[in-house]
């Protein structure tokens, strides 16, 4: 071998040389990856009554295979692979690990909807043109099963975000992590016109973000002569030019990064998204796209703008004190319980910003213990709004929430369960959450922020525990919604939900020491 490749190397002089690549470091992306093409091939050739639950076997498959290469890969060195394009390093897997344990949860609410009995798809069916067998083959169970190639592409898209090393392959993988949600956005079959204007709202809204992605790269690129993080930052200390390009670069790649985690100013998309989108969805990207967007701007502004803090660490503390301030103060008026945890979502973003803004090793590690903590609890509170419904669908509206814990204590309970771990009370997650981000935004000079989001998490737990007193203090409506019993995926991710928010309430140590051990970034 090593004879035919000299004889081609000495018959093509000018032949790039094939890169080195560290298959292992990689292999939990690849299994994802290659799920998701799968996928696409059962879409083509499994007959439509089969596909729903070849989809699912198969997607939940890959998830749990990728899970164990990632646990597999803990003892590995870290170091940069793919020709310095990716990283393999403690945070990238404790990521990745995040990702794919919430995206297990979230599939399996999404495969509920796909496999189990839908009484608003089969009510649907009746309606639907072309013959009375067709409409029965629909009835019967046909699904839209495409849902589970997309999801695989988007967690595939989430596990490479916050891994790339360098600024072209970020945004392949922000591009690939987003493509599929546009389209998952737009796939309610009960509320068609509003899922798909929250799917156009998204896309075009991202489309302008992946612009300015592109736009600031090139500003960066013109300034260091590399796209690789380790090169631009080398190039801010050893460079003699002034930093006018690269501050505008880094404020345009700031910007759609802040896009996808929700912050304020360029949050606006967020509650019409979370209300349009099929409920599984939304749990998936509230959980999935935050944990990817947060490591994805750790690394970008950590390793590769790291020289530039001075500059940008007002700026971030102007963006967290803003999203704190929106999101307590605009979840108070809403009456929609999705658009009620979207502002929540929000307000969560710019808690983990106060620890970001502090720019210390305590401050990554906080910020992923938080992206654990919040991500089970957003994969439960949804789990739960999906089984509250009505002869229109899910009841969404906080009116129709009333009484609901004398219908279903048990629901009504998780749900309570949930939203004091929202609240940062004891004994779950949130509390442990909290005081992680705001212990190191305070160590690390940042008490004004810490004053700001305690107030703001004040005001958050006003709208959360006005829901519990809804739902626990009054009768409930003669007429009102009922509580679907969930179906056995469902009540595992719920399960799974509860679990992890009540274990990281009691005994948070374990995990903490986790992403202590994980950081810090490799540079």
């Amino acid at each position: 071998m090593r004879l035919l490749a000299a004889f081609h190397a000495a018959a093509n002089p000018n032949a790039i040389p094939a890169p080195h690549i560290e298959y292992r470091a990689i292999l939990p992306m690849l299994i994802v990856f290659g799920v998701a093409c799968v996928g696409v091939l059962v879409e083509a050739f499994v007959p439509r009554v089969h596909r729903a639950v070849t989809q699912t076997v198969l997607a939940l498959a890959g998830l749990v295979a990728a899970l164990v290469a990632v646990v597999a890969n803990t003892g590995l060195p870290r170091r940069l692979v793919v020709q310095s394009a990716v990283a393999a390093d403690g945070p990238t897997l404790f990521i990745q690990g995040t990702i794919l344990a919430l995206s297990i949860g979230a599939l399996l609410l999404i495969a509920d909807r796909s496999i189990g009995a839908d009484s608003d798809f089969v009510a649907q069916a009746a309606d639907l043109p072309g013959t009375e067998q067709e409409r029965a083959s629909v009835r019967a169970g046909l699904r839209q099963t495409e849902v589970f190639p997309l999801a695989m592409f988007a967690v595939a898209g989430m596990m490479l975000f916050p891994a790339a090393n360098d600024l072209v392959l970020a945004f392949v993988a922000l591009e690939v992590l987003s493509l599929p949600l546009y389209l998952l956005a737009g796939m309610a079959r009960r509320r068609r016109l509003l899922s798909q204007e929250a799917a156009v709202k998204y896309f075009l809204l991202g489309a302008f973000s992946s612009a300015f992605f592109v736009y600031g790269l090139a500003l960066v690129y013109g300034y260091a002569k590399s796209v690789e993080y380790g090169d631009i930052a080398t190039s801010l200390t050893s460079s003699d030019r002034g930093d006018s390009l690269v501050i505008v670069g880094l404020a345009l790649i700031g910007i759609s990064l802040l896009f996808k985690l929700s912050g304020v100013p360029f949050h606006w998309w967020t509650p019409d998204v979370y209300q349009g989108a099929p409920t599984p969805i939304t749990a998936f990207m509230a959980a999935g796209t935050k944990v990817a967007a947060f490591g994805a701007l750790l690394r970008v502004f950590f390793v590769a703008f790291g020289g530039l803090a001075w500059d940008w660490r007002p700026v971030v503390w102007g963006v967290a004190i803003a999203t704190m301030v929106v999101g307590a103060i605009l979840g108070v008026t809403q009456t929609d319980v999705k658009r009620l945890l979207a502002y929540s979502s929000i307000a969560h973003a710019g808690f983990i910003l106060t620890a970001f803004a502090a720019t210390t090793r305590a401050s990554e590690s906080s910020v992923l213990f938080y992206l654990v903590a919040y991500g089970f609890m957003n994969i439960g509170a949804f789990a739960i709004v999906m089984l509250v419904r009505d002869a229109d669908g899910e009841a969404n509206h906080l009116s129709r929430w009333v009484g609901l814990g004398r219908r279903s204590p048990l629901m009504a309970g998780i749900f309570a369960l949930f939203l004091l771990a929202m609240a940062g009370l004891p004994p779950t997650s949130g509390l442990w959450a909290k005081v992680a981000v705001f212990q190191a935004a305070y160590q690390g000079g940042a008490g004004p922020l810490v004053i700001v989001g305690v107030l703001a998490s004040a005001v958050t737990a006003y709208y959360y525990l006005r829901i519990i007193v809804l739902m626990f203090s009054q009768e409930p409506a003669v007429e009102g919604p009922t509580v679907v019993m969930p179906g056995a995926l469902s009540a595992a991710a719920i399960a799974l939900g509860v679990a992890v928010t009540i274990v990281l309430g009691v005994v948070p140590q374990t995990v903490l020491d986790l992403a202590d051990k994980a950081v810090p970034f490799l540079r």
